[in-house]
C-alpha cells in the first residue's frame, strides 16, 4: 500500500511535545474525577473537605475507601462513584500511555518494513 512512501517516525521533539498534550488532557481527566469524588463525598457523606478527598483519592486509585458511610445516599453515591473510578483510572492511564505504544507500534512495523527491504 505505502511501496512508494517511505514512512518515518516523527522526531523526538514533535513525540515529546505529543506526550505532554496528552499528559494535560490525562491530567484533566484525573481533575475532573478526583474534583466529582470530592464533591460526592463531602455532600453525600458529610466529610470535611480534606476527607473527601481523601477518600475519592483512595477510591479512584483503587485502594478503597477510607471513612464509613451511614446513609444510604451517601453508600449509592461511593457505589457509583466506584464504579465510574474503574473506567476513569483505566482511561487516564490509556490516554497517558497512548503516545508511547503508538510510537513503539511504528517503530515495530517499521523494522518489519526494513526486513522485508533486506530479503
Amino acid at each position: 500500500m505505502f511501496e512508494n512512501h517511505k514512512l518515518k517516525l516523527i522526531d523526538r521533539k514533535e513525540f515529546i511535545s505529543r506526550q505532554i498534550k496528552f499528559m494535560g488532557f490525562a491530567a484533566m481527566i484525573l481533575t475532573w474525577s478526583i474534583g466529582i469524588g470530592t464533591i460526592g463525598y463531602h455532600i453525600f457523606g458529610k466529610l470535611p473537605w480534606v476527607d473527601a478527598f481523601l477518600n475519592a483519592s483512595m477510591i479512584l486509585t483503587g485502594m478503597g475507601p477510607v471513612d464509613h458511610l451511614v446513609t444510604d445516599d451517601a453508600k449509592l453515591f461511593a457505589a457509583f462513584y466506584a464504579l465510574y473510578s474503574g473506567v476513569a483510572f483505566l482511561t487516564f492511564v490509556g490516554v497517558l500511555f497512548a503516545p508511547i505504544y503508538h510510537r513503539f507500534l511504528h517503530r515495530f512495523h517499521f523494522n518489519m518494513d526494513d526486513d522485508k527491504d533486506d530479503k
